[in-house]
């Protein structure tokens, strides 16, 4: 059988993990309540970056998030905008 290319424990973006209790259900995470990725909101633009075979199939890291909610127009606070870890 195809193995999928994607691991839905891993983030689609970056590849670090996501800490998706759903994709982990035996985890403690998963003990504890829903997922943290089911209480955030996930801007249009970032879900038009997950490739099309890991839709709906694997969740974006905490991070990922952070950083597409991160304005990379208008005046500078002092952080580097535009960098990626």
């Amino acid at each position: 059988m195809t193995q999928p290319a994607f691991d839905p424990c891993r983030c689609p973006l970056c590849g670090q993990p996501n800490a998706c209790a759903m994709a982990t259900p035996t985890t403690e995470a998963a003990a504890s309540g829903p997922c943290w990725c089911t209480l955030v909101q996930f801007s249009a633009d970032l879900l038009k970056q997950v490739p099309e075979a890991a839709r709906n199939k694997a969740c974006i890291c905490a991070a990922c998030v952070a950083a597409s909610e991160q304005p990379d127009t208008g005046t500078s606070q002092g952080q580097n905008q535009g960098e990626h870890a």
